[in-house]
């Protein structure tokens, strides 16, 4: 069955962007240092080349590139320039925003949405029986709140940025319990796969 799964990068301290995220330096000031273990020197252009991956990297990066739909909130989606239309291999890319979309980038496979829930039940759908891969924080605690993320596929970089964005800024008061699936360390990552434990 398909599940919906967050792929993110962190900081030890718990940020995915550093700080004065925004047009042209999306991920914030020093940010960069987040992605160096699958984006050689920060070179967005090489995102869809793993060959210089091996082990447990290449393993959660063929994952992710095997999922079958996208969700991304608004701002993510816009900072990532829309991925030029293509996150991977032609896969629909939901985009969960309350605004009118920008018309500079849709396209074919790509649906605004204003609900989470509704958003990752469209994926589920378009996935074809695959997972759903997800991205942006604000996303990612919206589907914890609404029950709707199953899994979060962290990679933990032995850094600590100090301030930017922090993943888990936002959550309900209730405790979220989290199942370890897999801990495996790559070169300058830990790549920690959780299962989003339910009641009953």
């Amino acid at each position: 069955m398909s599940k919906t799964v967050l792929y993110m990068s962190m900081s030890v301290d718990g940020f995915i962007a550093g700080p004065n995220a925004g047009p042209g330096n999306g991920l914030g000031d020093g940010g960069h240092r987040l992605h160096e273990w699958f984006l050689p020197d920060a070179d967005a252009a090489h995102r869809r080349d793993l060959g210089h991956l091996a082990g447990a990297s290449r393993e959660v990066m063929d994952e992710a590139m095997a999922t079958g739909a996208v969700v991304a909130g608004r701002r993510t989606f816009e900072l990532a320039g829309g991925w030029g239309g293509d996150h991977h291999d032609g896969v629909p890319i939901f985009v969960l925003s309350r605004h009118r979309p920008d018309p500079d980038l849709q396209g074919p496979g790509v649906t605004y949405v204003s609900d989470v829930t509704t958003a990752m039940n469209l994926a589920r759908d378009a996935a074809g029986g695959k997972d759903v891969l997800v991205h942006g924080a604000r996303t990612a605690q919206l589907a914890l709140a609404a029950g709707v993320l199953d899994e979060l596929q962290i990679h933990l970089v032995p850094v600590l940025i100090g301030q930017g964005e922090p993943l888990f800024e936002n959550l309900p008061p209730d405790h979220i319990e989290l199942e370890l699936l897999r801990a495996a360390d790559g070169p300058g990552v830990t790549h920690l796969r959780y299962r989003v434990r339910t009641e009953g």
